[in-house]
């Protein structure tokens, strides 16, 4: 895989269309054409070569084609936008809207990201080795269909709506989530190893979620059906014993909820429902 490497060499505080930094777009190009490509900065076109300093060297396709990015691009929207294959590797915190509508490729992010990650993403990999905000995964506002494949993992913790509307895929947040997580979910699969802060998979209609942490309480739309001794997700079977939950039925849904017992003895008025 050839490496293309983006080191930032100017702070600008206004935000940035990123999109132009993509496999599919530096992928038979020059290093030249790819100082020209635009990046609206606040109202006003820059080029990239503006922004960063660019050196290495470029592939015929885009599946082999790597970006490095040196120097945090914090108020960066939409890197990785849409693309289809490669590597964009982000030596810093990311901004918002890492990978949107992404098809294929990898996206790695050594520091902390903004909202959106990988909205209305469609296949490859997200990764973020830190913290992410809120709406991992999830739809615009109004759009109604969040992600439908493809894998997001982050190692820190995330904010509210993870998941918000998502149709497919799988999101592994191996920290804590906000309110809201799974959303008007209607599938794909959701895996939380820290606690919840509430209202989990609300109005959601399918797909599957598991807590392996706290959640204060589950929300009166889910019935619980029994206690399982593990559960199955991300192609891997989780062995503990979980409170299993089916909802949103306000939402005449039949989501799979998953919460751990041993993390939850406030719940523990659930197993008099199996006497």
């Amino acid at each position: 895989m050839k490496e293309v490497l983006l080191r930032r060499k100017v702070d600008v505080r206004f935000p940035i269309d990123g999109s132009s930094i993509s496999p599919d777009l530096f992928a038979g190009g020059s290093l030249g054409e790819i100082e020209d490509l635009p990046l609206l900065v606040g109202n006003r076109e820059k080029r990239l070569g503006d922004i960063f300093e660019v050196s290495g060297e470029t592939a015929e396709d885009p599946s082999n084609q790597a970006i490095r990015v040196v120097g945090c691009v914090r108020n960066f929207r939409e890197i990785g936008k849409g693309m289809s294959g490669g590597l964009i590797r982000i030596e810093g915190d990311g901004g918002f809207n890492l990978g949107e509508g992404m098809e294929g490729g990898t996206i790695i992010v050594d520091g902390d990201a903004g909202s959106w990650v990988g909205s209305s993403m469609r296949g490859g990999l997200i990764e973020v080795l830190g913290d992410v905000e809120n709406q991992v995964g999830a739809s615009y506002r109004g759009k109604g269909q969040g992600m439908t494949g493809g894998r997001i993992l982050i190692h820190g913790s995330a904010g509210y709506e993870v998941g918000s509307w998502m149709q497919g895929g799988f999101i592994h947040i191996k920290g804590n989530v906000g309110q809201f997580a799974g959303v008007h979910m209607g599938g794909g699969e959701i895996l939380v190893e820290g606690d919840s802060e509430g209202r989990l998979g609300a109005s959601m209609t399918g797909g599957k979620i598991v807590l392996l942490g706290r959640v204060p309480g589950i929300l009166p739309g889910f019935s619980f059906e029994e206690i399982r001794k593990s559960a199955r997700i991300g192609g891997e079977r989780i062995k503990e014993r979980f409170y299993f939950f089916r909802g949103d039925i306000t939402e005449e849904g039949s989501g799979r909820l998953y919460v751990s017992v041993e993390r939850n003895p406030h719940l523990k008025f659930y197993e008099r429902l199996l006497e």
